[in-house]
């Protein structure tokens, strides 16, 4: 037998090796969006991840972020299990529309952390089931923090004005983990399962934000008089 320079031909496992992702992506996301609608919460499919944008199939649609797969994606949003089985036979991002179980709160990575931080001294301080400020946090993988309250407060004069913190409520939505997003997944910082499934109260939180933010700016700006907690307050 003699040798040959020319390497053996291998037949490219490459293909296959993409279809067994996008089979296990897709049951991890559907397995995520049953149990989102297994406790009340509506879902909606996104558009898939096609390598660096996101496709909803739909004609002429200009949009390369995340975005719904639905036109009527509102109206059409459910937590019935066979409607979500047919929505993920394929690999769709799973979008949780607010303004139903739970509005969002989003803010930036460095109020996230002062936010949650406090909500965790403080239920330890008033022991468990009094005082519910923690629930529910996700966070992207750009660095922005999505705290679940309970829907409906509007937000604070003291925020409204704010450019760190968007109140998502109805018309609005979020990618939920294990959502793929271009710079990587949306994961939990704070799982449903860690607080129960329950939510805390939206004015709480937000009075936790206005602190943080008051001590931002104390750090920024020493010597500014600071108001008094509001959480504190209100306890």
């Amino acid at each position: 037998m003699r040798w040959s320079p020319r390497p053996p031909f291998v037949h490219s496992s490459a293909p296959r090796a993409r279809g067994l992702q996008l089979t296990l992506d897709r049951a991890r996301l559907r397995r995520s969006a049953m149990r989102y609608a297994e406790h009340g919460w509506d879902v909606t499919p996104g558009a898939c991840f096609a390598g660096e944008r996101f496709d909803c199939a739909r004609p002429g649609c200009p949009t390369m972020g995340c975005h719904p797969a639905l036109e009527r994606w509102e109206e059409d949003a459910s937590a019935d299990g066979a409607q979500i089985a047919a929505w993920w036979r394929q690999p769709h991002a799973v979008l949780l529309p607010t303004g139903r179980a739970f509005d969002v709160l989003e803010v930036s990575a460095h109020l996230g952390l002062r936010v949650l931080g406090a909500a965790r001294l403080y239920a330890g301080v008033v022991g468990p089931g009094r005082g519910q400020v923690r629930g529910p946090v996700a966070v992207t993988p750009t660095g922005r923090w999505m705290f679940l309250v309970r829907p409906g407060d509007p937000l604070r004069p003291e925020l409204d004005d704010s450019l760190v913190v968007v109140r998502h409520g109805p018309g609005s939505w979020i990618p939920a983990p294990p959502t793929r997003l271009p710079e990587g997944p949306v994961r939990w910082s704070v799982s449903p399962q860690e607080t129960c499934w329950l939510l805390p109260d939206s004015y709480a939180v937000q009075g936790m934000l206005v602190d943080a933010l008051h001590a931002a700016t104390a750090t920024r700006y020493p010597g500014l008089p600071r108001q008094t907690s509001t959480l504190r307050r209100a306890a």
